[in-house]
């Protein structure tokens, strides 16, 4: 199943979030398969260099980025050619969609699901939910 994982469940991983961690685990066994594309890589990548965060993180620096290496190894990389502008509230999130649709992703894991509920363009295949949620889903 592919899935589209937001920066914030990555970051809640890397500081040993239960719900995110198990996520991102269970794409490293190959239970699921995130998509990635150029924007949410430079996102993830963003998140990482941002020291303040990961104050009282269980990985430190050099294990976050080898888990970003290990997680990208087991991401297939989706290239997005058309732009649907689903106008989200944060016009960062856009992106996201757009993978998801070009990626044919079923899910998008976020924990910001505030953002996503006044979307403009719906893609109702697509069902953006908590990492909660999407165990939830999954597991009945």
């Amino acid at each position: 199943m592919k899935i589209i994982l937001d920066t914030n469940i990555f970051l809640g991983a890397c500081i040993g979030q239960g719900s995110a961690n198990k996520l991102v685990m269970r794409c490293l066994q190959g239970d699921f398969v995130p998509l990635m594309g150029a924007a949410l890589l430079a996102e993830y990548e963003d998140i990482l260099g941002r020291e303040h965060l990961f104050g009282n993180a269980r990985l430190n620096q050099v294990e976050r980025e080898e888990l970003l290496d290990i997680f990208l190894d087991h991401c297939q990389w989706t290239r997005i050619y058309y732009a649907w502008r689903p106008n989200l509230r944060d016009e960062g999130d856009n992106h996201l969609v757009e993978l998801a649709v070009a990626g044919n992703a079923r899910y998008l894991v976020t924990y910001n699901l505030r953002d996503f509920k006044n979307m403009e363009l719906k893609f109702p295949e697509i069902r953006i939910c908590s990492p909660e949620q999407f165990f939830d889903e999954v597991q009945s």
